[in-house]
């Protein structure tokens, strides 16, 4: 059986329990810092001009993808290019030991017993062990993906009958669309924009009053909802003099705080987040996906 072969070779890593524990919000601290560093190191112009080569370079698939899902051939691209940047890293940790050392040191226990049980089945499943390797917390591959993610989610791209998101694109980009979909991907609707906020403006008036089960400190920095007209009508409007369709529902972000950068938010937004609950995260990934496209 895979559990008794894989069991003997379990030590417990004190590195991933370090790492565990010094993550943001493990701790007290409230500050939230400046967006503008994050989005330097995540949107810079390397990685901008890998994405464009990549999204030339994968079109062919990228269309496929996009008419069967939806989603935008640029989002994929930026998913790929911030997980990895572009496969360059997809890590080193032994996921199974990671997983195993997680679930035993108990903070998460549920959390990481489950994802190891789903690494073995991964393994039952034709997975080789040398495959599993990822980041501390058990992300994988190109997209990384946590196995349960990766037994519910990946796709062969393909047509060769796996689902390689180590070494395949076709197969990287369909799970990537193939995750999309399941968190709710609303097809030609975009993620957001960059909007001017008016001096003056009543804040008050469209504080989000409702507090969130998930991520609560990532949704508390969110207005309430209101259509893109409504917006508009409050004096919010975009600073590309983007056209929006102005029935769109669309919730306000100020990372920064009044008088920086602002975006309106739709509802592929929270999807992006979906995939990863951080603002900054969200956001680059949004910037990112733009710039590659342009």
């Amino acid at each position: 059986r895979t559990a008794d072969a894989v069991f003997p070779t379990l030590t417990l890593n004190p590195r991933v329990i370090e790492l565990d524990r010094a993550q943001p919000g493990a701790t007290n601290s409230s500050a939230i810092p400046a967006f503008a560093p994050y989005r330097t190191q995540h949107v810079d112009a390397a990685r901008i001009a890998r994405g464009r080569q990549t999204y030339q370079a994968q079109r062919y698939r990228l269309q496929r993808i996009e008419q069967q899902t939806g989603v935008p051939e640029s989002v994929m691209v930026a998913i790929w290019g911030h997980e990895t940047n572009y496969g360059s890293y997809t890590g080193d940790f032994d996921l199974l030991r990671s997983l195993a050392s997680l679930a035993y040191e108990g903070r998460r226990r549920s959390l990481f017993a489950g994802e190891f049980i789903a690494g073995l089945k991964m393994l039952d499943r034709g997975v080789t062990r040398s495959q599993l390797k990822g980041s501390w917390a058990g992300a994988m591959g190109n997209p990384q993906f946590l196995p349960s993610i990766y037994l519910r989610i990946a796709r062969d791209g393909d047509g060769d009958g796996r689902a390689d998101i180590w070494n395949s694109p076709a197969d990287t980009l369909a799970s990537i669309g193939n995750y999309f979909v399941d968190a709710g991907w609303r097809a030609g609707q975009p993620w957001g924009v960059a909007v001017n906020v008016p001096a003056g403006f009543d804040r008050s008036q469209v504080r989000n009053r409702l507090v969130s089960p998930r991520c609560p400190r990532v949704f508390e920095r969110h207005s309430g909802w209101r259509t893109i007209a409504e917006w508009r009508a409050l004096g919010v409007s975009p600073q590309s003099g983007r056209s929006l369709d102005g029935s769109v529902m669309a919730t306000l972000l100020e990372p920064d705080g009044p008088g920086a950068t602002a975006y309106l938010l739709t509802s592929n937004y929270r999807v992006i987040l979906d995939y990863n609950c951080s603002n900054f995260y969200a956001l680059s990934v949004g910037l990112l996906a733009d710039a590659v496209e342009r």
